[in-house]
């Protein structure tokens, strides 16, 4: 059984015997009646599971004949043939074709592969599962200006007789499955890497220099993870491909990867040099661990991810140092965190049984996650989060050394079974399993990592720690008192070990808690006297000793700071109270760039003289880890807006950034821009931003902070700078923005530009002026584009300029740079919700159906679902029946062809309405179920909304006919409402049918099959699950595509002969709904775009 969708089938023949083809399941569900979230993804997950090629379905299923069983039975090679065609594919290959003047080769027209997961059905047939493993022989004939990019080493390319086309030979010697095979066609310029000639790099016309300075530093990479994983790199060669309208920014392939054109960038740019070599880094690690080693089962998908992630993690410690790396760590934990107690839990290692997850049922009610294409985008990206974490933690059990010789031990199998060409069986060791991984740590290390395990992989949820102190002065002991929530949702109870850090006069100290029961009181003795017996200077964690002000501490304590865990080592969220010098110490001392990011968080509630002056010490150290001094300065606009009535001198941070920054001889003229120290650029353009949020007492930015940001503006020169000043501008840009507060309207006037505030009318014509300036001379990546959308959306907000789309909308077409449209459909979004705009939600859902980029249409419905017009706990007018049922059929039929934009649909419909049927909707026609032998009528509890669904009872309450009646009885109508006398119903048929003549809802399909042949049934329009939202067409695209499948059906031939039936067809499945279309038969071979 083969998986397969999108691609016509013409035949199928093995050697000279034709197949019949018994079915193609195009199609998953037809329209369902019904409109609540629980039986959608109940029935979403049937149709998923019903296609999985991990359990043996598929879409294409195809009957061996009787004659060739003899040949199974001998366990010989059966060669199937599949001649296909793909005629306006709609997933699975995306075509970029500008609208511009000539041919396909000018015009930088090109396509290439994606997908979510295993997506390599949509665009040949194929058994798309991890764990299936083939050589492969690859032929693309293209163009002769094209040049077609593909897995394995390019044997040879022949041209036609005529010269016009050519015909690109790839070999995959390495068995990879078909979810791991890519492709890319299009004008490329090539670049062979000068330090590693087996790396070959491609990019559209005219980006060759970025292409030679973005990927000057992979050669690095690559000696980074074969020095610590002491492995060569699997594959005998390495592709990257950069294109334009990415579906993501970074895609791993056997031996190959594709990126976003959007990556590239020349040596002048500052911010997107290490964000683009992290995304090298992490393609690379994916090369070894998920292209070469896969996966034996979806629920081993954490092995790979977190192993991937780990040793980039790894790597990026090496490049960029051990505080960007402790920082990233702390940025990971503090996202996989809040979205846990959010949502309810990520699960590493769903167990099924029965149909049911064992033990840990699904903390996501509104999605399955026993299946990959049924996942929430935003829980997969979590889920990666969170495998990495964890495989973290096991190297603090075991020590990073062991878990390396694991790795080590992993890849060195399964480079020996690769090499195995004729035993075939031998390629389950390039399968990892989670039972084979924790078996491979068991043999290396000798430790048992069960309970880890069991804490983390096996259950989802994080753990909750509350801690506070009393020191005991007569004992001379630290009571520490620690409490765990475990009730709230997303958290779960942990019992074993906990670090506890005390940083006392005389030193800091480590101490292991044992964590046992809920509440855990621990005396921890002090090796430190009151501080009238200390020493000269304080020694800290790291050996070094400094001298300290102590006159704020306590005199009869010899504790400065307390930390819990410092070193992460468990998925937690910390609450610790401490006095604020304690905070205050922490953040002057503690040399570890996470306690210091704590102590900042902290100080926010303290806003005292005292936290004033610790931040601007720490402002001012320049040893001080940027990234920290950036979160100081809006640490300390908080704190200085806490004390604005008592606050003394010029503004937070001015005086500090004039001394850095500007003229010694006119301090409001900033110097002439100079980058070159990259933590003095980022503190430079993130103190103005931070400044922009002071507020005066009456809640207005000081007319002088406003005045100074104008200057920067102003005096900005970078004519002697080496570097683009593009990201500097653009924080000005959002200072402006920052610095905007709400307009005061006399009378309601109406706001027009002569009667503009002074100040706003400044920021406004600085807004205008940059944006023609961006016409004039784009920015990289228009960053000055997007910042200032923003900014005038913040006008809008605030009352200074009418609210008003039509720019935003206009800035969203397609045509304009990614980045541009994302901003500027925020802003249709933001304005969707403010002003409850049912045309601007139309307009977006619109897009989402037919705008021609992929990621765009993703993004539209995460910014949908992460600020949503309304929530299903609100009144609105845009919640009606049209909406819900647009929403519906985007999700049934209309997002069929993209698992992430499905799902993506599915998170918004739950937002909106919940997992019940949406309150706007009437009650379908059996809205009442009536039980003749008890004689009462009931709800449907299936339809009843979440909202009263507490009122159940008085809703079904027999006696009281006018709760009924409340609850919108749907046998109610414009006449006179007629009694339910349960005694005289006899006939229950013809009592359903007879009020079912009574009702007009067009929107609930109902089943007509119960309806007589004078029901109403004629009056209901038929919905039909066509494929509506089909993207933009686009100029026809025509290229062969041979493909000789020698991957044979391998393990058919065991137990017994094969006998492949026909499986059911589902009933009412996701999917467009409608046949394969019988167009005309194109030639063998032949791919038609």
């Amino acid at each position: 059984m083969l998986t397969n969708k999108w691609c016509q089938v013409f035949k199928k023949t093995f050697g000279e015997i034709r197949v019949l083809l018994l079915s193609l399941a195009f199609s998953l569900l037809s329209p369902l009646p019904r409109r609540n979230l629980n039986y959608f993804s109940n029935a979403y997950a049937a149709a998923v599971s019903a296609v999985d090629p991990d359990a043996g379905n598929g879409e294409l299923c195809i009957k061996v004949p009787s004659e060739l069983w003899k040949h199974v039975d001998e366990l010989k090679v059966l060669k199937i043939h599949i001649n296909f065609s793909l005629d306006q594919p709609k997933g699975g290959l995306h075509f970029v074709v500008p609208s511009v003047e000539g041919s396909m080769a000018e015009r930088g027209a090109h396509v290439f592969s994606c997908g979510y997961q295993n997506s390599t059905r949509f665009w040949f047939p194929c058994v798309d599962s991890y764990s299936e493993l083939c050589t492969w022989k690859l032929e693309f004939t293209v163009d002769a200006a094209m040049v077609a990019v593909s897995n394995g080493d390019l044997v040879e390319t022949v041209y036609t007789h005529d010269m016009r086309k050519k015909t690109f030979h790839y070999m995959l010697t390495i068995p990879t499955s078909a979810s791991n095979i890519s492709l890319a066609i299009g004008p490329f310029e090539i670049l062979v890497d000068p330090y590693m000639h087996e790396v070959t790099h491609f990019c559209l016309p005219q980006l060759l220099p970025l292409l030679k300075h973005t990927t000057s530093y992979l050669h690095e990479v690559f000696e980074f993870y074969e020095e610590i994983l002491t492995c060569r790199y699997p594959y005998s060669c390495f592709k990257t491909v950069f294109i334009d309208e990415a579906y993501v920014e970074v895609a791993a392939y056997a031996s190959m990867s594709i990126f976003s054109t959007n990556l590239l960038h020349s040596a002048m740019i500052i911010d997107e040099t290490p964000l683009t070599r992290r995304c090298l880094a992490q393609s690379l690690a994916q090369q070894f661990f998920g292209c070469f080693i896969s996966r034996m089962s979806w629920s081993d998908e954490w092995v790979l991810k977190g192993i991937s992630g780990y040793i980039y993690g790894l790597w990026m410690k090496k490049t960029f140092g051990v505080n960007e790396y402790r920082h990233w760590i702390k940025e990971e934990l503090d996202k996989i965190v809040a979205y846990e107690l959010k949502t309810g839990g990520v699960l590493l290692h769903p167990m099924f049984g029965g149909g049911k997850e064992k033990d840990n049922p699904a903390p996501h009610p509104h999605f399955s996650i026993k299946h990959p294409h049924t996942l929430s985008w935003e829980y997969y990206t979590m889920f990666q989060c969170k495998a990495h974490l964890v495989m973290r933690l096991i190297e603090n059990r075991i020590s990073m050394e062991f878990m390396l010789q694991v790795f080590n031990k992993l890849l060195s199998l399964a480079s020996t079974a690769s090499s195995q060409k004729f035993q075939s069986h031998m390629w389950s060791q390039m399968l990892v399993s989670t039972s084979g991984f924790l078996k491979s740590i068991s043999n290396v290390s000798g430790k048992d990592i069960q309970p880890l395990i069991k804490q983390w992989v096996d259950q989802s949820g994080v753990v909750k720690f509350y801690g506070s102190f009393a020191f005991n002065r007569k004992r001379n002991v630290l009571e520490l008192e620690i409490k765990q929530d475990y009730t709230s949702p997303g958290t779960q109870k942990y019992v074993g070990p906990l670090k506890v850090t005390v940083q006392e006069l005389d030193g800091s100290f480590n101490h292991t808690l044992q964590i046992e029961e809920n509440s855990l009181k621990h005396d921890i003795p002090c090796h430190s006297k009151s501080r009238r017996n200390k020493k000269k200077k304080i020694p800290l964690m790291n050996g070094e000793e400094v001298d300290m002000d102590l006159s704020a501490m306590d005199a009869d304590s010899p504790l400065l700071w307390i930390r819990i865990d410092p070193d992460m080592a468990v998925l937690r969220k910390v609450d610790s109270e401490q006095a604020d010098f304690m905070w205050q110490y922490q953040l002057r001392y503690e040399r570890d760039v996470v306690a210091q990011q704590e102590a900042i968080s902290a100080l926010e509630r303290f806003p005292t003289p005292a936290s004033r002056l610790a931040l601007t010490d720490v402002l001012e150290q320049e040893q001080c880890f940027y990234r920290v001094r950036m979160a100081a300065c809006f640490c300390l606009a908080k704190i200085a807006n806490s004390m604005v009535s008592t606050w003394t001198g010029p503004p937070a941070m001015k005086s500090l950034f004039t001394r850095m920054f500007c003229c010694k001889t006119c301090p409001n003229i900033v110097k002439t821009n100079n980058f070159m120290s990259f933590q003095s650029y980022f503190l430079q353009k993130t103190m103005p931003v931070a400044m922009a949020l002071l507020r005066d007492v009456h809640n207005l930015c000081p007319k002088e902070v406003l005045t100074f940001i104008l200057d920067l503006i102003k005096y900005n020169d970078n004519r002697k700078n080496k570097f683009s000043d593009n990201y500097y501008r653009a924080e000005m840009i959002d200072a402006l923005a920052n610095s905007v507060t709400p307009a005061v309207s006399v009378n309601n006037e109406v706001r027009t530009l002569d009667n503009l505030n002074p100040d706003v009318r400044l920021i406004l014509e600085e807004i205008t002026r940059f944006l023609n300036m961006e016409k004039l001379l784009p920015s990289y990546r228009h960053t000055i584009t997007v910042s200032c959308l923003r900014a005038i959306r913040v006008l809008q907000k605030n009352g200074h300029v009418p609210s008003d789309p039509s720019l935003f909308k206009s800035y969203a077409e397609y045509g304009h740079f990614v980045d541009i449209r994302i901003a500027a459909l925020e802003a249709v979004v933001d304005y969707t919700k403010v002003d409850r705009s049912y045309e601007e939600l139309q307009w977006l859902l619109t897009m989402v159906q037919n705008d021609p980029v992929p990621y765009v249409r993703h993004k539209i419905l995460n910014m949908l679902t992460k600020n949503p017009p309304f929530t299903k706990s609100m009144e609105s007018p845009l919640c009606n029946e049209a909406l819900v049922d647009q929403l519906w059929k985007l999700m049934n039929s209309g997002t069929s062809h993209d698992w992430r934009l499905r799902c993506g649909a599915v998170d918004l419909y739950f937002t909106l309405f919940g997992l019940s049927r949406p309150s706007c909707l009437p009650l379908p026609e059996l809205g009442l179920v009536l039980n003749l032998k008890e004689k009462k009528a009931v709800l449907n509890p299936t339809i009843i909304p979440e909202a009263i669904a507490g009122n159940q009872e008085a809703a079904v309450n027999p006696s009281s006919h006018t709760q009924l009646v409340g609850f919108q009885n749907p046998f109610s109508s414009s006449q006179d409402e007629e009694e339910i006398d349960m005694d005289t119903v006899h006939d229950s048929q013809a009592f359903i049918s007879h009020h079912l003549n009574m009702l007009e809802r067009p929107s609930t399909p109902g089943l007509s099959k119960y309806r007589p042949a004078n029901s109403r049934s004629a009056l209901i329009p038929q919905h039909s699950a066509g494929c509506d939202g089909t993207p933009t067409t686009k100029p026809q695209w025509n290229m062969e595509l041979p493909r000789k499948g020698t991957a044979g059906l391998r393990r058919w031939g065991e137990g017994g002969p094969l006998r492949v039936a026909r499986p059911p067809r589902l009933q009412g499945s996701l999917g467009c709904g409608c046949a394969p279309d019988p167009s005309p038969v194109l030639p063998k071979g032949q791919l038609e775009r």
